[in-house]
């Protein structure tokens, strides 16, 4: 992990200072003479080499937690960091209760079932739940729940009324990768031996599945529900934005329209992290589901 860590934070530096645009103009205007710009530059640390303010900015998180100033809104932005981060947090949660809950029963049934019409109407029910783009899907439920029926606000943050629709919209997509990736791996598992030993001792076809198939059908699962929420933390843009969430997604967002710098380079260390720290868990979780996994 910190190798990459090392490798993310310094491509996320380079970027960042090789795009253009003028940091100081952002922090200072336009309108500031070239006198008064030099010195800014200088003060500011822009004058020296790009190592040397790698290395600075570096030292300060490490040290002090210190991801800088925002040149946006000239408040701390770990404090902003901080402040937005339970709001993506919990939404992401929110997402994934969804997605796990439907994903999962789907894909079981689906693969108990296979080949029936209930089989059929799930799989198609996963494909198009993935080929609907997520802004549309939240703008219909807008629609249908906040502005004809009142059931739900249409933005904002507060109450777990806010919060339904968003994680909703965040989660179809993820169930529906979840429900076909169950479906598949179930399968696999179904056609192993010791599952047509079961069935020879007369036992009952759901007690096999949950019971002995589930649990190794789960490795898969739970490699791609980890991968998913790490995107999700980083990647909850775009809901976001429709339902005007104060998550790190629309703070980016933010950022990057106005050449916000400092929130840039830490937001995508801190995305760089949550992924990380993601398939960490992921990896050790595979050892509960499988003990064999620990020995070998």
């Amino acid at each position: 992990m910190v190798p990459m860590l090392i490798v993310v934070s310094i491509i996320a530096f380079l970027f960042v200072h090789l795009t253009p645009g003028d940091p100081i103009r952002v922090l200072y205007g336009n309108e500031i003479d070239a006198d008064t710009y030099q010195k800014l530059k200088e003060k500011e640390g822009f004058n020296d080499p790009l190592y040397l303010q790698y290395t600075r900015y570096v030292g300060k998180i490490v040290t002090q937690g210190d991801f800088g100033i925002s040149y946006r809104t000239k408040s701390n932005v770990s404090d902003e960091i901080l402040r937005r981060f339970s709001y993506t947090l919990f939404l992401t949660l929110a997402s994934m209760v969804w997605a796990v809950v439907i994903g999962l029963i789907v894909g079981i049934l689906s693969a108990v079932k296979r080949n029936s019409l209930l089989d059929r109407l799930g799989m198609v029910s996963a494909i198009t739940a993935l080929s609907i783009p997520e802004f549309w899907f939240g703008l219909m439920l807008m629609q249908i729940f906040a502005v004809q029926l009142g059931w739900f606000p249409t933005s904002g943050s507060g109450t777990i009324s806010h919060l339904i629709m968003p994680s909703l919209t965040l989660g179809l997509g993820v169930a529906a990768i979840i429900a076909r990736f169950t479906r598949s791996s179930i399968l696999e598992v179904l056609r192993e031996d010791y599952v047509r030993t079961a069935r020879a001792k007369g036992q009952n076809q759901w007690v096999i599945v949950l019971t002995h198939v589930l649990r190794s059908a789960l490795i898969p699962v739970v490699t791609m529900t980890g991968l998913q929420f790490g995107f999700l933390l980083g990647g909850a843009v775009v809901v976001e934005q429709v339902f005007a969430w104060p998550g790190l997604g629309s703070y980016l967002i933010d950022s990057i329209l106005t050449r916000d710098y400092p929130v840039i380079q830490a937001l995508i260390l801190l995305f760089s992290v949550q992924f990380l720290v993601v398939n960490l868990l992921v990896d050790i979780s595979y050892g509960l589901l499988n003990p064999q996994i620990r020995y070998e």
